[in-house]
C-alpha cells in the first residue's frame, strides 16, 4: 500500500484540489483509495459532497470504529474526514509524553491491508498533525503554485522535511506538482523552469489554470465528473498515470 501525503506549509497552492482529484482518478482506474482529510476546515469532504459525522479525530481517539469513521465517497474511494474536531486531536497528541509523532501511524496501522493508496490532504503550516502525517506517509507530493513566494515556501518545507527524514528514512519527497500554470503569464514559465532546474527528478507536468477546477467543488464534484474534457481533468489524469507507473521508492533529487 502506498501512502502519499499532499503537503506544503504554504496555503493557497491547490493541496486539497490535488488530493481530491488524484484520489478520485486513482479510484476511477480501479485502485482502492482512502482519502484522509487532515485539515480542520474539512474541505476534502465538502469537495466530494460528503459530510460524515465521524472522522479521523474520532477514530484516533477510539470514539469511532473504522467502519463508523470511514465513509464511501465514490466507487473504490473512501473518505476519512477532517474538520473542527481535529483541534481536539492536536491536544490529544500534545498530551502524550512518548511517541506523539507516531499517533496517526499507530491508529491507522490496522488499515494497511485494505487499500492500494492512502492520500492525505494536509493543512498548511507546520504543527503536530503535519508531523504525524509525515511520520505515517512514505511519499510526499507538494503542489506548488507558480509564484515567487511559493518557491521560498518549498525550500523551507524541504528543510523541515529533512528533519523528519532523519527519524523516518523511508519518507521520500517524491513529487513536486506546479499548479495554476498559465502560459499567458511570463512568470509562470520562468518559475516552472526554475523548479525544473532545482528539482529535475521530482517536478511533474504542471496543472494548468482552469476555472473549471475552481467551480467543481461548489457542486460537490471532482473535475472528472464536472468537466471531464477540461485541461484540469487532463492534467490530473497525467499526474495519476505518472504516480501509478512509479514504484513508490523514488529518491529525492
Amino acid at each position: 500500500m502506498r501512502k502519499i501525503a499532499v503537503a506544503l506549509t504554504k496555503g493557497g497552492v491547490g493541496k486539497t484540489t490535488t488530493a481530491v482529484n488524484l484520489a478520485a482518478r486513482l479510484a476511477n482506474v480501479g485502485q482502492r483509495v482512502l482519502l484522509i482529510d487532515v485539515d480542520t476546515q474539512g474541505q476534502a469532504g465538502k469537495m466530494l459532497g460528503c459530510q460524515p459525522t465521524n472522522g479521523l479525530a474520532e477514530l484516533v481517539a477510539n470514539n469511532a470504529t473504522p467502519d463508523q469513521a470511514i465513509v464511501p465517497a465514490r466507487d473504490n474511494l473512501w473518505l476519512l474526514g477532517g474538520g473542527k474536531s481535529l483541534a481536539g486531536l492536536k491536544m490529544l497528541i500534545a498530551r502524550k509524553e512518548f511517541g506523539a509523532e507516531r499517533t496517526l501511524a499507530e491508529a491507522l496501522a490496522p488499515l494497511d491491508d485494505h487499500y492500494d493508496f492512502v492520500i492525505l490532504d494536509s493543512a498548511p503550516g507546520w504543527d503536530a498533525l503535519t508531523v504525524n502525517v509525515l511520520f505515517y506517509a512514505r511519499e510526499v507530493l507538494s503542489p506548488v503554485s507558480l509564484e515567487v513566494m511559493t518557491l521560498q515556501g518549498l525550500s523551507d518545507f524541504a528543510q523541515s522535511l529533512a528533519s523528519i527524514q532523519r527519524y523516518h528514512p523511508e519518507l521520500r519527497h517524491s513529487y513536486i506538482v506546479p499548479t495554476f500554470f498559465d502560459r499567458r503569464v511570463k512568470k509562470s514559465e520562468e518559475i516552472f523552469a526554475q523548479l525544473q532546474t532545482y528539482y529535475p527528478s521530482q517536478v511533474c507536468s504542471p496543472v494548468r489554470y482552469s476555472v473549471r477546477l475552481s467551480e467543481a467543488p461548489g457542486y460537490g464534484q471532482t473535475i472528472f465528473e464536472y468537466a471531464p474534457a477540461s485541461p484540469g481533468a487532463d492534467d490530473y489524469a497525467a499526474l495519476t498515470e505518472r504516480i501509478m507507473h512509479d514504484d513508490g521508492t523514488q529518491r529525492n533529487a
